[in-house]
């Protein structure tokens, strides 16, 4: 089909994050400004330098049956859950075309992972060396496939116009929504499942963060290790889960009578080309995505009036990103509430732009910002209005709101959503 340039809206929103195990759940948990941050228990972790993580509030399985649990890694499981609770908030009730309302060729799906299925690799390694290749399960290689969330939830609703997994690092699951806009305004689907999974809290993954120098390592008091913006802020915390959602072009959920949450208007894109994992500290690719978002938009900075950060809490990332949004917004910053939801959930990974869309489709829904906590001592420079210690209403009106996600590589995606 030729382009059509439609309007795309949001119909249905999942998650299983470190504050429950779907939206709700998790969103009471950010309104209450709770932390999912806990100790590490095991054996496995005790001679760590870094022994705490945002770990699941539940377990997948205590949702999925042992079979279905058994053939898919963790990172699968999480995407799972959170697509089926985002498919059944949008009003579907089967699969695409047992559910008249959709035909499975114009149904996509886009889920990504920035790490995929690590845990299933490493687990099944311990396997090989300490029972023997025979030992190995036959599932391994579906199971750590980087496109295994994506092509699972592809599967459990029949998505047919395209099954695709973006890889970005810690943007992965914002380019992946990214991804899905443009599979709808271009008439390739009228509807696509869109969000980032991840379930990489192992040992080696933990270890190897740690050795780079970019977690915390406050291990006597897990609840209060993620403090973006705090002048004391000494890297992230590790998280795990799933966020969803459903997209739809505007006349296709009008047809059947769906409910709307917003609309997503679009993304920016750019790469830092700076350096493998330290962000620019100026600013400056994250500054050319916002731009490009306003050039390929009809949003005005004007109308912006909450922004999910990036914000994971390291002493580098936070401040450019704050530099970023003053270059671009100017003055119209001061009007914006920020909020860092990393201080309640954790690092997600490529799974944090998925979780983030979703608290930010809620923000919008609700008009309500999510506060940031941990916040002691504000950092002076950083020269933004952040939301601390309540919630804090948002303007009537029609109003927008921003989404950041960077990743390492110097990868850069900013997703725009406004009210209807």
């Amino acid at each position: 089909m030729n382009s059509t340039n439609r309007t795309v809206v949001v119909t249905g929103i999942g998650a299983t994050t470190p504050l429950g195990g779907d939206s709700a759940s998790t969103w009471e948990g950010l309104l209450a400004g709770r932390s999912g941050v806990k100790a590490l228990e095991g054996e496995r972790f005790a001679d760590l330098p870094v022994r705490i993580a945002a770990t699941a509030a539940v377990d997948p399985s205590e949702v999925l049956p042992r079979p279905l649990t058994r053939k898919l890694d963790r990172s699968a499981q999480f995407a799972l859950i959170a697509a089926r609770e985002a498919w059944a908030d949008a009003g579907y009730t089967a699969r695409a075309g047992e559910d008249a309302a959709i035909a499975p060729e114009r149904l996509g799906a886009v889920i990504a992972s920035g790490i995929g299925g690590v845990q299933t690799l490493l687990d099944q390694y311990d396997v090989l060396k300490e029972k023997g290749a025979r030992r190995v399960s036959p599932h391994t290689v579906p199971m750590l496939m980087p496109n295994s969330p994506s092509a699972n939830v592809g599967l459990e609703v029949n998505a047919q116009a395209g099954v695709h997994t973006p890889v970005s690092a810690c943007a992965s699951g914002a380019e992946a929504i990214g991804y899905a806009v443009e599979m709808i305004r271009t008439g390739r689907a009228d509807v696509v499942v869109a969000g980032g999974t991840e379930a990489a809290i192992h040992p080696l993954p933990v270890a190897a963060f740690a050795s780079m120098m970019a977690m915390s390592k406050n291990n006597d008091e897990p609840e209060k290790a993620s403090r973006p913006y705090d002048k004391a802020r000494d890297g992230f915390v590790l998280g795990e889960g799933a966020g969803v959602i459903v997209l739809e072009s505007a006349e296709h959920a009008a047809r059947r009578g769906a409910r709307v949450y917003c609309e997503l208007l679009g993304q920016g894109l750019s790469a830092d080309s700076h350096h493998i994992a330290q962000p620019e500290p100026t600013g400056r690719g994250i500054a050319a995505a916002l731009q490009g978002l306003l050039a390929s938009s009809d949003l005005k900075p004007s109308e912006v009036m909450h922004l999910n950060a990036h914000a994971t809490s390291t002493p580098q990332g936070d401040l450019a990103e704050i530099k970023a949004l003053r270059k671009v917004l100017g003055d119209d910053l001061d009007h914006v509430a920020v909020s860092a939801t990393k201080s309640m959930t954790g690092h997600l990974l490529g799974g944090a732009g998925g979780i983030e869309t979703v608290a930010t489709v809620l923000a919008l829904y609700h008009r309500i910002a999510p506060p940031t906590i941990n916040i002691d001592e504000l950092d002076e420079e950083i020269d933004a209005d952040i939301v601390r210690g309540e919630p804090r209403p948002l303007p009537e009106g029609t109003i927008a709101a921003i989404n950041n996600s960077f990743g390492f590589g110097g990868h850069n995606v900013v997703l725009a959503l406004r009210t209807v």
